[in-house]
């Protein structure tokens, strides 16, 4: 039989598949560390893992990707779903620790977080990741504009 009536596949050698890993080669039980960048403002809840640098962006969820209704983006339940979603992801690309930036929206508006805040802390923790520094970095100003309401303030 003439080597050129062969079909394509039949001359070639399967070779064996490598598994393919993403993220850090690190030895067994060694902890890689991510940052969270967690934004809880009253509208919404954001949680944002990046490498340690904060150049590279791992995942990004917030918690009106994971609920319906508007009214429910900044809720403590909408932050546990983004959460879970972010720790699966940050195990499949190998990261097993998290040191986690938690911001309000500061300036001249409010410095507490909204209610996302502690929730996706706390859903983070038990979803398997390991917490290591834990970081307000709320803009907060040294002398600032004047705040809305003027003289007499918001009068209801």
């Amino acid at each position: 039989m003439d080597a050129s009536k062969l079909s394509k596949k039949a001359g070639k050698v399967k070779q064996p598949e490598q598994a393919i890993s993403f993220g850090p080669q690190v030895k067994p039980g060694e902890l890689v560390f991510g940052v969270a960048h967690i934004y809880a403002s009253k509208n919404d809840t954001f949680i944002h893992v990046t490498d340690l640098t904060g150049r590279e962006t791992i995942v990004r969820v917030t918690g009106g990707m994971k609920v319906k209704t508007d009214r429910d983006e900044p809720s403590a339940y909408a932050a546990l779903l983004a959460c879970q979603d972010v720790a699966a992801r940050c195990k499949e690309l190998g990261i097993t620790a998290l040191h986690i930036k938690i911001r309000a929206m500061g300036g001249t508006r409010q410095k507490t977080f909204g209610a996302g805040g502690q929730a996706s802390l706390r859903a983070l923790a038990r979803a398997g990741m390991r917490i290591g520094r834990i970081e307000d970095v709320t803009p907060i100003p040294t002398d600032t504009t004047r705040r809305r309401g003027g003289r007499r303030g918001r009068r209801l």
